[in-house]
């Protein structure tokens, strides 16, 4: 029975995410040089484009067409018997395909925050073709162990609310795997390179913590209980993290940045994600402030250390924030929250944490292998970095021959 309510407030939340997306294109285009900043702007809205229509053609289907195998199948491709009537095994009170809509915006979301890995390196060509490969056959694959009828991780009983393992992980692991694969930006170890346009960044950082309301709200399909937790839960973690985020920055730089502060936040709205329709309120202060640590420590020591170029931090935060947030869930779940969750390791339940241990493991290995098979094919065939000349110009230039700025300083 279609419910109105329900129906708009999923396709309102469907919306939300979708602009998740240029917000990350500001988020990441403020952060890179400002002959590149185009570049991570096409890179975002062509995402839009590529994967709605690989979503609506197979990739829907692929990941949510009921199955025991690797994947669902096509038997919903081109979204056949994806009608206007509600399929109650995933959402019975909205239409199937609003279901769809809203999941197609995780799918594009998702290979988006890889980018953040590479900045500054990657033909345009080589990006398009690896990312649609990604999505075919990790993003869709994963998304159906997780989230689809017969994926094998949802039948061990892991718990992901709104996407820690299907979206942060997998695209954390991916971020890695492309950013060591891809090797450093010219003159990486040589000068810093600070962010081109702050304002960009916050611009990015506030309209990412508006649209996560329809992210991790929304992912409750329904305009009910479970919805306002996941809302309350996720402005409460952003909020704690933010803050632990700049005294990390004033204790040890001697000064708190907006630019330190933004990056908590996002931190704290991805560990948040796989728990926040499963946790209260006091569990979502704790994940946010500890999230900021461990991401404070590996983006401020760990990289530094191993001397990787991931670029704009896409695995300090996403990786590792979404690999807290799963183990997390494990921990702070509360069947007082959401009687169809489970109760974590603090609630009598160490079982749940050894379940959402098993989910991060295989998420990881399996975004690790195949991204870097991608990468290698992808490579082989057709180059995927940007040549040495192209670098030094920019990709504005000499990928897209459009500039962000006319006039000179």
């Amino acid at each position: 029975m279609i419910n109105s309510g329900d129906t708009a407030f999923v396709l309102m939340s469907a919306a939300l995410v979708l602009l998740m997306t240029p917000a990350l294109a500001f988020f990441y285009g403020g952060m890179v040089k400002r002959k590149n900043v185009l570049g991570i702007l096409m890179q975002c809205f062509i995402l839009m484009c590529v994967i709605s229509l690989q979503w609506v053609l197979y990739g829907y289907s692929l990941s949510f067409a009921p199955g025991e195998g690797f994947w669902g199948g096509f038997s919903w491709a081109g979204l056949t018997n994806v009608g206007l009537e509600p399929y109650a095994d995933y959402a019975g009170t909205i239409p199937h395909q609003a279901f769809m809509i809203f999941q197609a915006m995780f799918a594009i979301i998702t290979p988006a925050l890889i980018l953040g890995a590479f900045a500054e390196r990657m033909k345009f060509s080589s990006f398009l073709v690896i990312m649609i490969l990604w999505a075919t056959f990790v993003y869709d694959p994963v998304c159906h162990w997780v989230w689809g009828l017969g994926g094998f991780i949802r039948k061990l009983g892991a718990l992901d609310f709104a996407g820690g393992t299907v979206v942060h992980i997998n695209a954390g692991i991916a971020a890695l795997v492309t950013a060591l694969a891809i090797g450093k930006r010219k003159n990486f170890n040589h000068s810093p390179t600070p962010p081109h346009n702050v304002p960009f960044i916050v611009l990015g950082a506030g309209l990412l913590w508006f649209g996560w309301f329809g992210f991790n709200s929304g992912s409750a399909l329904a305009a009910n209980g479970i919805a306002v937790n996941a809302f309350v839960v996720t402005n409460t973690a952003a909020a704690a993290a933010g803050l632990s985020w700049a005294l990390l920055d004033w204790m040890f730089n001697g000064k708190p940045t907006i630019f330190g502060c933004v990056t908590g936040v996002v931190a704290g709205l991805v560990a948040i994600t796989p728990a926040a329709g499963f946790v209260n309120v006091i569990s979502a202060i704790i994940i946010g402030v500890v999230v900021s640590i461990i991401c404070f420590i590996s983006v401020t020591v760990l990289k530094p250390k191993l001397g990787y170029d991931d670029s704009l931090d896409a695995f300090g935060v996403h990786g590792v924030g979404g690999i807290w947030g799963a183990l997390a869930t494990g921990l702070f779940a509360s069947k007082s929250v959401n009687p169809a969750g489970a109760d974590g390791l603090f609630y009598g339940n160490p079982q749940l944490f050894i379940i959402q241990l098993k989910a991060v493991g295989i998420t990881v290995l399996y975004s690790l292998i195949v991204t870097f098979a991608i990468y290698k094919i992808v490579d082989m065939v057709m180059g995927v970095r940007a040549s040495e000349k192209d670098e030094v110009v920019g990709l504005d230039l000499t990928q897209h021959h459009e500039a962000a700025y006319t006039l000179l300083e």
